[in-house]
């Protein structure tokens, strides 16, 4: 039997995250139905993430791969999940998955979200693109998005640059001056989330100067594909480690 996929998510008072992230646990389904795939909840939402463990080991499942549903290793992927998976049931044999970012899918994925919002490859060259994330008190998740973003400017952009909703600057709003100031024919910006909610929206509103605002990452093929790299990586350590103390 194959480990059980559980996909642990922040959780938001706002509807349209736990929509967004079943949407996208649908399509990881659709891609790989020989997988088991669950989804729990850090906070507001149900299940929780302890709940279904407890479901979980009650049915007899004895392998769990458990995959943060973040874009970076912030406080959540660091100390939050390793401390609810430290509390499982003790039948459970867990693995935690790496978080999703960073993977060149993901900037495939932002990419369609910027075609599909009206840009097209001809406007690359001439656009300047805000990649802009919820924000942390992390040096290393900050880090990881500036890095990103400089990788993603070589790909044939006029200018990316940073921003934050919360916790690290600059502002949406900030970022796409500085771009306006540079010189970019357009300005776009690109929100590096996952679902809707509080941040998202502050992205939204940072961005009503900018020429074109992209959707947020959501349910994207890329996405679900990233989800899956993960997965399977984590699964085929634990595998590894089975055969060899055995």
């Amino acid at each position: 039997m194959k480990p059980v996929l559980l996909v642990i998510a922040h959780g938001s008072r706002d509807p349209r995250h736990a929509a967004t992230v079943h949407a996208l646990v649908r399509r990881v389904r659709s891609l790989r139905p020989d997988v088991r795939v669950e989804t729990g909840f850090l906070d507001f939402n149900i299940p929780s993430v302890q709940g279904m463990l407890e479901s979980l080991a009650a049915q007899g499942v004895r392998d769990v791969v458990a995959l943060p549903l973040l874009l970076t290793r912030a406080f959540h992927a660091k100390a939050d999940i390793p401390a609810v998976l430290r509390d499982a049931p003790s039948r459970l044999r867990i693995r935690q998955a790496e978080v999703l970012g960073p993977s060149p899918l993901l900037l495939s994925a932002l990419e369609r979200r910027l075609y599909e919002a009206g840009l097209t490859p001809d406007d690359k060259s001439s656009t300047g693109v805000v990649l802009a994330s919820a924000g942390s008190t992390d040096p290393e998740a900050i880090a990881v998005i500036a890095d990103i973003a400089r990788e993603w400017r070589h790909t044939g952009w006029c200018a990316v640059r940073p921003a934050f909703a919360s916790a690290a600057l600059p502002r949406t709003e900030d970022a796409v001056r500085e771009l306006r100031a540079l010189g970019c024919a357009k300005v776009a910006v690109a929100p590096y989330v996952l679902a809707p909610g509080f941040l998202p929206d502050r992205i939204a509103r940072g961005a009503a100067d900018a020429d074109v605002l992209a959707e947020v990452l959501g349910p994207a093929p890329e996405v679900a594909r990233v989800l899956l790299e993960r997965y399977d990586a984590a699964a085929a350590r634990g595998l590894l480690r089975l055969t060899a103390s055995a």
